[in-house]
């Protein structure tokens, strides 16, 4: 099992940045995938951005050149840096890991909201 507790979320106006960071417990050497969704009202859970175990990243097309997601040499933590933040980047962002198993886990989200 794995539990994943997110933190940093907020108001921010747009053109500013954030910082959001996801603290993984239990069985952490278990994860092959970590990474950030989010999802905005009205809408579907769409991905922002994955970090793989091998190092290798994936950006959604939108957040490309503006998030960075980075992992700690731990392993146990995962931010996601938000820089050039646009109105429609608002949205719970909740934290997602997979294990090897292929069984998902999710925090609980926090909100991100980009003020115009």
């Amino acid at each position: 099992q794995v539990r994943l507790v997110e933190s940093g979320g907020g108001l921010v106006q747009a053109g500013g940045s954030l910082r959001l960071s996801c603290a993984a417990s239990g069985s952490i050497f278990s994860i092959n995938v970590m990474g950030w969704y989010r999802q905005a009202p009205g809408k579907q859970r769409e991905l922002v951005a994955t970090f793989t175990s091998g190092g290798i990243t994936n950006y959604a097309d939108s957040v490309k050149g503006r998030f960075i997601i980075s992992r700690t040499n731990a392993k146990n933590t995962v931010d996601l840096q938000m820089n050039s933040l646009k109105p429609e980047d608002t949205g719970v962002y909740y934290c997602h890991a997979i294990d090897r198993s292929a069984q998902a886990y999710w925090g609980q989200g926090t909100q991100v909201t980009v003020s115009s």
